[in-house]
């Protein structure tokens, strides 16, 4: 069991590595495998086709990567803390925290000056303060609550209020501003460059960093909170940790590409069905793996169209079909 493991995560790891090279090659310039190899070795620097591969398709790629496995590990941290196939990483409102701070920074032109709301930083702060916020009420309901269900409830309400804040603004802006806001919820791995691939990688791996010191309190979880508190795991404490954890996760991600629909959801499940186990040891660098390999399967399939699709549009022709076999499946 252990070698046949072993193996498919190993070529798992071969075919994430070819996608991710295929991913730099393909576009509406063809680049060849043996000059990316030299420019990414710093061999073969200088050209068109450098400048379009280092300051454009690698922290796309890497970016990418890094959104396939905050999402995948975020959907993951959610279906075990609340015991639910269909839950995923934007389930506690956080998504709708992030959109209402960017709602504000581009559609409420009357109290914001225009040079504001045309920068990039200022809507990723925007972002990252209207996610925070809801995470900070979520965390703090988390306290107060006994049911893991019941937390779940007050996320959703939470999410809610902000997606109705949200229209109130589009009610009262112009145009520009709600297309504006619109291109934003589509997602989009290529506006993540290096000065922001600087600020997103250490939040990441602090939220990964969280999901590994949690792995064995989230097997105890899967049997049951009475089960986890008969081997001495703290439900508050744990449920706390799993929110912050997948708050920097889905949060991050959230804040520099914009909302990223069914990958959290879809991957933990693909993960499940390909290791065929629920132990968290394997099941957290498996989804990572199958997360990274889904989202540049789709950054790939964006590309193929003269113009280039959203990608919230093809991960949603992914994991759509996957949450119609899921409930299916559990009838």
């Amino acid at each position: 069991m252990l070698n046949r493991r072993l193996i498919t995560f190993l070529a798992l790891s071969f075919v994430t590595v070819v996608f991710f090279l295929s991913d730099l090659a393909l576009g509406s310039i063809h680049i060849s495998l043996r000059e990316i190899i030299s420019v990414i070795f710093g061999k073969g620097a200088g050209g068109i086709n450098s400048e379009i591969l280092l300051n454009f398709r690698l922290p796309k790629a890497i970016t990418a990567v890094l959104a396939g496995i905050s999402l995948s590990v975020a959907g993951l941290l959610m279906q075990t803390l609340f015991r639910n196939p269909l839950a995923d990483p934007y389930i506690l409102g956080v998504s709708s925290g992030a959109g209402l701070g960017v709602a504000l920074i581009t559609m409420a032109s009357a109290f914001i000056p225009a040079a504001v709301t045309g920068s990039g930083w200022a809507m990723i702060l925007a972002a990252v303060a209207g996610g925070s916020l809801v995470l900070l009420l979520v965390v703090g309901v988390s306290f107060r609550v006994q049911s893991a269900v019941s937390l779940l409830i007050v996320g959703i309400m939470f999410g809610t209020i902000a997606g109705s804040l949200i229209s109130v603004l589009q009610n009262y802006s112009n145009p520009d501003a709600i297309k504006l806001f619109v291109m934003w919820t589509f997602g989009s791995l290529s506006a993540v460059t290096w000065t922001y691939l600087q600020a997103l990688v250490p939040v990441v791996m602090l939220g990964l960093g969280l999901s590994f010191f949690l792995k064995k309190r989230l097997d105890g979880l899967l049997l049951g909170e009475n089960y986890a508190r008969s081997l001495g795991i703290s439900i508050p404490q744990t449920r706390f940790l799993i929110v912050i954890a997948a708050g920097l996760l889905a949060g991050g991600i959230t804040a520099f590409a914009g909302p990223i629909a069914f990958v959290g959801v879809a991957v933990p499940h693909i993960a499940r069905g390909v290791f065929r186990t629920s132990s968290h040891k394997i099941l957290l660098p498996a989804t990572m793996l199958c997360g990274a390999l889904l989202l540049l399967i789709c950054d790939i399939i964006t590309q193929i169209p003269t113009y280039t699709l959203p990608i919230n549009t093809v991960s949603a022709l992914f994991g759509a079909p996957i949450i119609i076999w899921i409930i299916l499946k559990k009838k």
